[in-house]
């Protein structure tokens, strides 16, 4: 049960004034249907209104506040027409000009031979001094109303600027006392106010600094929304942390058996992310570690050794991808390296179907698979486990947490272990990742040559058709890649289906191979097996193949309008060459004229192949929601946090979050209290619900 104390924040917004069910519908759109909602929403900028020059000193351009003396009115001939005031003080004149003005109503405001205060932006126009529709117009005993720094709000079409003031005033005027969750000593060191006072501050900003994210009022709010998410995730990592999990101590039969199979050594990274991985199954509690690696880096034999261990130990482990492509990917890597060692691997896809996924259903069921590689098929009802001891998770940021926790679901303590090759930024990956610990490979395998990255401007289209030719001439494999066009799945179909046609114009139609995301999977499959078994030489593609696509042999890749891609995203496809011994080469076109922040990507990906750094600037240029697309997967949104700027907060919510939890796990102390209604306040009920007090 939410606490009572927080009863008025969770109030509909149509209880505010003017904000009826037609205004609600748009507030919702732009903050959310709560009071609270709306007061998360910050002002972006300032009105100042303090500067009162006389009409004289007036320069054009600038918000001025006037007392005038009200002279004729002029009203037009026709509606078309501006309706004017002339008005004056004791060093000139200034006309007030109004469109589509109701005579009655602006007589009624200005009365003539009467002073009144106005405010707004001067202009001059002919040489005269011009207001147009002033935004404020008083009596002068009324002036004080009149803000003279005013908060200004992102808006959205349809809304007027004074409704929502008028309904912030409001919410604002009715903000609870709430009691304060935060460290004493820690907030007088910051110079923090309470919440309350924080965020009154926050909604009337005094000057341009005061809107920074490092002010104080708004430094105080992200730490609390920070501090949220991190006991969050600590109490939940708890909660796992209590559940009955299964010590897995194999002697390493079967990984001596794989390792004799393979035709590489494991690099020093991999054979220390190895031991973290194994003393943490070897624990009678479940694990939950993630396995950070650069595109490359050789993530999938890490995991395929730690689940060995389980296999070893009498279980059966489950290997998820998120797209069909690369569960028969991991299927076609996996198979061949444990079959020395008389390992049952099956594959599950929403694919297969009938008699053969019949017979997969049955051997996870009865124990004869040892090692299941699927999509989310995996955890649909109906599949069940003999006895699923862990399972791997790869690219998690594609799934949901509760996915993750349906798999779990398929068995008791299982040890999870989840894989991504997108390179996470330290905050981010608290944010995200936070209930989990964390492994990085940070070497590549040995013999991998860097990828030779250039740029180039798209109007040199024909010299890159002839470059690829050149290429192919010499035995190589090219793919190449079609922009995003407005994150419209249609249209990127077009772009890859029109230059498909135009390739094979000129290369012919057995050369030129297509995959894109409409395309039924087994038309997919049959594209990329032409391309792996060198039949076709240029797979032309939509992003389908960021994540995923293993052809060693394919040494050249080609982004179009590479400048609509985010920079994790043309990392992970510059991954797809350079996988092989053979020197490699990744063009990236653009189209003109390019903005700041893409010749910043750009420039980025030319400078370095260290995935690690490109994911810092990619959080610096794009923020965490463009980054990882919250929205999709489900992952935190922060309202008041910027994970770009307020990366130390972060890491003081952590140990924050530790300290707190070691002394009062239950959260039953008076700040305790306090740090449940923080819990609620920022909607993180699962949390509550898992402290064992409730």
């Amino acid at each position: 049960m939410r606490p009572e104390i927080l009863f008025t924040l969770f109030s509909p917004i149509t209880g505010l004034p003017g904000i009826g069910p037609r205004n609600a519908k748009l507030v919702e759109k732009l903050a959310g249907s709560k009071r609270v909602d709306l007061l998360w929403l910050l002002p972006r900028e300032i009105i100042d209104r303090r500067h009162s020059p006389t009409i004289a000193e007036a320069k054009a351009g600038e918000i001025a506040t006037l007392t005038i003396q009200v002279g004729a009115h002029a009203p037009p001939p026709s509606r078309q027409q501006p309706y004017r005031v002339t008005c004056s003080d004791e060093t000139g004149l200034i006309t007030l000009v109004f469109f589509h003005a109701r005579e009655a109503y602006l007589r009624n405001i200005l009365p003539e031979g009467e002073q009144r205060v106005i405010s707004g932006r001067v202009e001059h126009y002919r040489g005269d001094v011009q207001m147009t529709h002033p935004d404020h117009i008083v009596e002068p005993a009324a002036a004080d109303a009149i803000r003279r720094v005013e908060p200004v709000y992102p808006m959205t079409a349809g809304l007027s600027p004074k409704i929502l003031s008028k309904a912030m005033e409001a919410a604002l005027e009715s903000l609870p006392d709430l009691p304060d969750w935060l460290d004493p000593a820690f907030a007088a060191k910051r110079g923090w106010q309470g919440w309350r006072d924080a965020l009154t501050a926050a909604h009337a900003p005094g000057d341009l600094d005061a809107l920074a994210p490092l002010a104080p009022a708004r430094a105080r709010l992200a730490y609390d929304e920070l501090l949220a998410n991190q006991l969050t995730l600590a109490v939940m990592r708890a909660r796992e942390k209590r559940l009955p999990g299964r010590a897995i101590v194999a002697d390493g039969a079967l990984r001596r058996t794989v390792m004799a199979a393979l035709p590489f050594t494991l690099t020093r990274s991999q054979t220390e992310v190895l031991a973290e991985i194994d003393a943490d199954m070897a624990l009678p509690s479940a694990m939950l570690r993630l396995l950070q690696g650069d595109v490359g880096s050789g993530k999938t034999i890490v995991a395929l050794f730690a689940l060995l261990n389980a296999v070893e130990c009498g279980g059966q482990v489950a290997f998820m991808a998120p797209t069909e492509i690369l569960a028969r990917q991991h299927f076609a890597t996996i198979a061949p390296l444990v079959a020395p060692a008389g390992i049952k691997v099956a594959i599950l896809t929403g694919r297969d179907k009938g008699a053969a996924r019949r017979a997969v259903l049955d051997g996870l069921a009865d124990g004869g698979i040892d090692i299941v590689v699927g999509t989310h098929a995996l955890f649909q009802s109906g599949v069940e486990f003999k006895s699923l001891t862990a399972a791997v998770i790869d690219e998690q940021h594609r799934f949901g947490v509760h996915q993750r926790l349906s798999l779990a679901g398929k068995g008791q303590g299982i040890d999870v272990l989840v894989m991504t090759a997108t390179p996470i930024p330290r905050t981010l990956c608290l944010t995200v990742y936070g209930d989990m610990e964390a492994s990085r490979l940070t070497e590549k395998p040995a013999g991998r040559k860097p990828v030779d990255t250039r740029t180039m401007p798209i109007d040199r289209l024909p010299e890159i058709v002839d470059g690829i030719a050149r290429a192919l001439e010499k035995g190589a494999k090219a793919y190449w890649v079609c922009p995003l066009v407005e994150d419209s799945e249609v249209l990127d179909l077009a772009a890859a289906e029109s230059r498909h046609a135009e390739l094979k114009a000129r290369f012919g139609d057995d050369i030129v191979a297509l995959v894109h995301g409409r395309m039924k999977s087994a038309d997919k499959d049959a594209a990329i097996a032409r391309f792996l078994d060198g039949s076709a030489r240029i797979l032309v593609a939509t992003t389908v193949i960021e994540v995923g696509v293993d052809v060693p042999d394919a040494t050249v890749m080609v982004v179009e309008h590479a400048e609509r891609f985010g920079l994790a995203q043309l990392h992970q496809l510059r991954g797809r060459v350079g996988r092989g011994e053979k020197a490699s080469n990744c063009l990236l076109l653009y189209g003109q004229p390019l903005t700041d922040t893409a010749r910043a990507r750009l420039r980025i990906l030319r400078e370095t192949e260290d995935g690690f750094r490109i994911a810092e600037e990619d959080l610096r240029l794009r923020g965490a929601g463009e980054m990882l697309g919250t929205r999709q997967s489900g992952l935190p949104e922060f309202r008041l946090a910027d994970l770009a700027l307020h990366g130390d907060l972060l890491a003081a919510a952590r140990d924050d979050t530790r300290l707190i939890l070691s002394r009062d796990p239950d959260l039953k102390s008076e700040r305790g209290a306090a740090l449940r209604v923080l819990l609620y306040l920022f909607e993180r009920d699962a949390a509550i619900v898992n402290l064992r007090s409730g």
